[in-house]
Protein backbone atom coordinates (compact mmCIF):
# COMPACT_ATOMS: atom_id res chain seq x y z
CA UNK A 1 0.00 0.00 0.00
CA UNK A 2 1.47 3.43 -0.90
CA UNK A 3 2.94 5.39 2.02
CA UNK A 4 0.77 8.41 1.21
CA UNK A 5 -2.39 6.29 1.48
CA UNK A 6 -1.31 4.85 4.83
CA UNK A 7 -0.57 8.36 6.09
CA UNK A 8 -3.95 9.60 4.89
CA UNK A 9 -5.78 6.81 6.70
CA UNK A 10 -3.75 7.36 9.87
CA UNK A 11 -4.31 11.11 9.87
CA UNK A 12 -8.03 10.73 9.21
CA UNK A 13 -8.38 8.21 12.03
CA UNK A 14 -6.41 10.43 14.44
CA UNK A 15 -8.53 13.45 13.49
CA UNK A 16 -11.90 11.73 13.86
CA UNK A 17 -11.19 9.42 16.78
CA UNK A 18 -8.97 11.64 18.90
CA UNK A 19 -8.60 15.31 17.93
CA UNK A 20 -12.29 16.09 17.37
CA UNK A 21 -13.60 14.31 20.51
CA UNK A 22 -10.90 15.86 22.72
CA UNK A 23 -11.52 19.38 21.44
CA UNK A 24 -15.24 19.04 22.10
CA UNK A 25 -14.85 17.32 25.48
CA UNK A 26 -11.99 19.26 27.11
CA UNK A 27 -10.97 21.95 24.60
CA UNK A 28 -7.45 20.74 23.84
CA UNK A 29 -5.39 17.66 22.95
CA UNK A 30 -1.85 16.72 22.02
CA UNK A 31 -0.13 14.07 19.91
CA UNK A 32 3.33 12.77 20.74
CA UNK A 33 5.93 11.44 18.26
CA UNK A 34 4.08 13.22 15.47
CA UNK A 35 6.84 13.37 12.84
CA UNK A 36 9.30 10.87 14.23
CA UNK A 37 12.93 11.40 15.17
CA UNK A 38 14.42 11.88 11.70
CA UNK A 39 11.99 14.46 10.29
CA UNK A 40 11.57 16.16 13.66
CA UNK A 41 15.35 16.61 13.82
CA UNK A 42 15.30 18.27 10.39
CA UNK A 43 12.71 20.78 11.60
CA UNK A 44 14.67 21.42 14.79
CA UNK A 45 17.97 22.00 12.97
CA UNK A 46 16.33 24.52 10.62
CA UNK A 47 14.82 26.42 13.55
CA UNK A 48 18.16 26.40 15.38
CA UNK A 49 19.83 27.83 12.29
CA UNK A 50 17.28 30.67 12.15
CA UNK A 51 18.12 31.41 15.78
CA UNK A 52 21.89 31.26 15.24
CA UNK A 53 21.69 33.48 12.17
CA UNK A 54 19.82 36.20 14.07
CA UNK A 55 16.61 35.85 12.07
CA UNK A 56 14.32 36.01 15.11
CA UNK A 57 12.94 39.29 16.48
CA UNK A 58 11.29 40.14 19.81
CA UNK A 59 7.65 39.07 19.96
CA UNK A 60 5.09 41.89 20.01
CA UNK A 61 1.97 42.30 22.12
CA UNK A 62 -1.50 42.49 20.59
CA UNK A 63 -4.56 44.37 21.87
CA UNK A 64 -4.12 47.84 23.44
CA UNK A 65 -0.34 47.38 23.41
CA UNK A 66 -0.28 46.13 19.82
CA UNK A 67 3.16 46.26 18.25
CA UNK A 68 4.92 46.84 21.56
CA UNK A 69 7.64 44.56 22.93
CA UNK A 70 7.45 44.26 26.74
CA UNK A 71 9.89 41.57 27.79
CA UNK A 72 8.39 41.10 31.27
CA UNK A 73 5.05 40.20 29.64
CA UNK A 74 6.25 38.33 26.58
CA UNK A 75 9.82 37.10 26.35
CA UNK A 76 9.99 35.13 23.11
CA UNK A 77 11.76 35.89 19.84
CA UNK A 78 9.89 35.01 16.67
CA UNK A 79 9.89 34.74 12.90
CA UNK A 80 6.95 34.23 10.53
CA UNK A 81 7.49 31.73 7.72
CA UNK A 82 5.37 30.23 4.98
CA UNK A 83 7.25 26.94 4.72
CA UNK A 84 8.24 27.37 1.08
CA UNK A 85 11.43 29.29 1.87
CA UNK A 86 14.78 27.80 0.93
CA UNK A 87 15.84 25.06 3.32
CA UNK A 88 12.37 24.74 4.90
CA UNK A 89 11.32 21.48 3.24
CA UNK A 90 10.86 19.65 6.56
CA UNK A 91 8.85 22.56 7.96
CA UNK A 92 6.67 22.54 4.86
CA UNK A 93 6.09 18.79 5.33
CA UNK A 94 5.06 19.39 8.95
CA UNK A 95 2.63 22.15 7.97
CA UNK A 96 1.13 19.97 5.24
CA UNK A 97 0.43 17.17 7.73
CA UNK A 98 -1.16 19.57 10.22
CA UNK A 99 -3.29 21.06 7.42
CA UNK A 100 -4.51 17.58 6.51
CA UNK A 101 -5.33 16.76 10.11
CA UNK A 102 -7.46 19.89 10.43
CA UNK A 103 -9.05 19.22 7.03
CA UNK A 104 -10.08 15.72 8.16
CA UNK A 105 -11.71 17.24 11.24
CA UNK A 106 -13.92 19.07 8.73
CA UNK A 107 -17.53 19.76 9.64
CA UNK A 108 -17.12 17.97 12.96
CA UNK A 109 -15.60 21.13 14.41
CA UNK A 110 -19.09 22.40 15.17
CA UNK A 111 -19.85 25.94 14.03
CA UNK A 112 -16.42 26.43 12.45
CA UNK A 113 -15.62 26.22 8.76
CA UNK A 114 -11.87 26.31 8.24
CA UNK A 115 -10.53 27.44 4.86
CA UNK A 116 -7.21 29.07 5.71
CA UNK A 117 -4.57 29.50 8.38
CA UNK A 118 -1.82 31.88 9.38
CA UNK A 119 1.81 31.54 8.45
CA UNK A 120 3.88 29.58 10.94
CA UNK A 121 5.32 31.51 13.88
CA UNK A 122 8.70 30.12 14.91
CA UNK A 123 9.34 31.07 18.54
CA UNK A 124 12.30 30.83 20.88
CA UNK A 125 12.40 31.59 24.59
CA UNK A 126 16.14 32.11 25.14
CA UNK A 127 16.30 30.49 28.58
CA UNK A 128 16.74 33.63 30.66
CA UNK A 129 13.64 33.12 32.78
CA UNK A 130 11.20 34.84 30.44
CA UNK A 131 7.76 33.50 29.56
CA UNK A 132 4.43 34.80 28.32
CA UNK A 133 1.81 36.01 30.80
CA UNK A 134 -1.70 34.60 30.84
CA UNK A 135 -3.61 35.62 27.73
CA UNK A 136 -6.18 34.53 25.14
CA UNK A 137 -5.08 34.17 21.53
CA UNK A 138 -8.37 35.42 20.10
CA UNK A 139 -10.34 37.42 22.69
CA UNK A 140 -12.13 39.71 20.22
CA UNK A 141 -13.25 37.65 17.24
CA UNK A 142 -10.31 38.01 14.84
CA UNK A 143 -11.15 34.71 13.14
CA UNK A 144 -8.69 32.36 14.81
CA UNK A 145 -10.47 29.23 16.03
CA UNK A 146 -7.76 26.59 16.50
CA UNK A 147 -4.26 27.12 17.88
CA UNK A 148 -1.76 24.44 16.92
CA UNK A 149 1.74 24.30 18.46
CA UNK A 150 4.58 21.95 17.54
CA UNK A 151 7.34 21.61 20.15
CA UNK A 152 11.01 20.99 19.44
CA UNK A 153 12.78 20.55 22.78
CA UNK A 154 14.84 17.41 23.34
CA UNK A 155 15.53 16.09 26.84
CA UNK A 156 13.24 18.71 28.33
CA UNK A 157 12.79 18.48 32.11
CA UNK A 158 10.14 20.90 33.30
CA UNK A 159 11.34 20.65 36.90
CA UNK A 160 14.69 22.07 35.80
CA UNK A 161 13.83 24.02 32.67
CA UNK A 162 10.30 25.32 33.39
CA UNK A 163 8.62 26.43 30.19
CA UNK A 164 5.32 24.63 30.75
CA UNK A 165 2.29 25.82 28.79
CA UNK A 166 -0.46 26.09 31.38
CA UNK A 167 -4.06 26.18 30.13
CA UNK A 168 -6.86 27.53 32.33
CA UNK A 169 -10.00 26.00 30.76
CA UNK A 170 -12.94 28.37 31.12
CA UNK A 171 -15.36 27.38 33.85
CA UNK A 172 -13.22 24.47 35.08
CA UNK A 173 -11.67 23.98 38.51
CA UNK A 174 -8.46 22.51 37.10
CA UNK A 175 -5.53 23.64 34.96
CA UNK A 176 -3.77 21.64 32.25
CA UNK A 177 0.03 21.65 32.14
CA UNK A 178 1.61 20.75 28.79
CA UNK A 179 5.34 20.12 28.67
CA UNK A 180 7.00 21.43 25.48
CA UNK A 181 8.73 18.14 24.63
CA UNK A 182 10.27 17.26 21.27
CA UNK A 183 7.87 16.17 18.50
CA UNK A 184 4.70 16.98 20.46
CA UNK A 185 1.79 18.59 18.60
CA UNK A 186 -0.81 20.49 20.63
CA UNK A 187 -4.29 21.68 19.58
CA UNK A 188 -6.65 23.95 21.51
CA UNK A 189 -9.51 26.36 20.87
CA UNK A 190 -8.14 29.88 20.33
CA UNK A 191 -10.95 31.85 21.96
CA UNK A 192 -11.79 32.73 25.56
CA UNK A 193 -12.34 29.07 26.44
CA UNK A 194 -8.58 28.61 26.81
CA UNK A 195 -6.63 31.34 28.59
CA UNK A 196 -3.04 30.14 28.83
CA UNK A 197 0.47 31.16 29.79
CA UNK A 198 4.03 30.10 29.08
CA UNK A 199 5.82 29.74 32.38
CA UNK A 200 9.39 31.07 32.72
CA UNK A 201 11.91 29.06 30.72
CA UNK A 202 15.42 28.40 32.01
CA UNK A 203 16.69 26.62 28.90
CA UNK A 204 16.34 27.50 25.23
CA UNK A 205 12.77 26.58 24.27
CA UNK A 206 11.63 26.23 20.65
CA UNK A 207 8.10 25.96 19.26
CA UNK A 208 6.21 26.58 16.05
CA UNK A 209 2.60 27.82 16.05
CA UNK A 210 -0.08 28.12 13.38
CA UNK A 211 -3.63 29.41 13.76
CA UNK A 212 -6.59 28.16 11.74
CA UNK A 213 -9.33 30.63 10.82
CA UNK A 214 -13.08 30.23 10.78
CA UNK A 215 -14.12 31.58 7.38
CA UNK A 216 -17.14 33.60 8.54
CA UNK A 217 -15.51 35.16 11.59
CA UNK A 218 -12.35 35.96 9.63
CA UNK A 219 -14.31 37.69 6.86
CA UNK A 220 -16.21 39.75 9.44
CA UNK A 221 -12.97 40.69 11.22
CA UNK A 222 -11.41 41.84 7.95
CA UNK A 223 -14.52 43.91 7.20
CA UNK A 224 -14.35 45.59 10.62
CA UNK A 225 -10.66 46.30 10.11
CA UNK A 226 -11.30 47.92 6.72
CA UNK A 227 -14.08 50.05 8.20
CA UNK A 228 -11.89 51.07 11.14
CA UNK A 229 -9.00 51.92 8.84
CA UNK A 230 -11.31 54.02 6.69
CA UNK A 231 -12.60 55.91 9.74
CA UNK A 232 -9.04 56.50 10.96
CA UNK A 233 -8.01 57.94 7.60
CA UNK A 234 -11.07 60.21 7.63
CA UNK A 235 -10.14 61.44 11.11
CA UNK A 236 -6.59 62.14 9.99
CA UNK A 237 -7.89 64.07 6.97
CA UNK A 238 -10.29 66.06 9.19
CA UNK A 239 -7.50 66.97 11.63
CA UNK A 240 -5.32 68.00 8.70
CA UNK A 241 -8.05 70.32 7.40
CA UNK A 242 -8.54 71.82 10.87
CA UNK A 243 -4.81 72.47 11.12
CA UNK A 244 -4.77 74.12 7.69
CA UNK A 245 -7.68 76.35 8.69
CA UNK A 246 -6.00 77.19 11.99
CA UNK A 247 -2.77 78.32 10.39
CA UNK A 248 -4.64 80.27 7.70
CA UNK A 249 -5.73 82.74 10.42
CA UNK A 250 -3.22 85.41 11.48
CA UNK A 251 -2.25 85.05 15.17
CA UNK A 252 -4.31 88.05 16.24
CA UNK A 253 -7.35 86.62 14.45
CA UNK A 254 -6.97 83.27 16.19
CA UNK A 255 -6.80 84.97 19.59
CA UNK A 256 -9.85 87.12 18.89
CA UNK A 257 -11.93 84.14 17.78
CA UNK A 258 -10.62 81.88 20.54
CA UNK A 259 -9.29 79.29 18.06
CA UNK A 260 -6.71 76.88 19.48
CA UNK A 261 -5.35 73.48 18.55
Amino acid sequence: MPLGHIMRLDLERIALEYVVPCLHDIGFCYLDNFLGEVVGDCVLERVKRMHRDGELADGQLAGPSRGVAKRHLRGDQIKWIGGTEEGCEAINFLLTLIDRLVMYCGSRLGKYYVKERSKAMVACYPGNGTGYVRHVDNPNGDGRCITCIYYLNKNWDSKLHGGILRIFPEGKSYVADVEPIFDRLLFFWSDRRNPHEVQPSYATRYAMTVWYFDAEERAEAKKKFRNLTGMTLKNVHLKYQIALNFFSFPPEGRDRLGITL
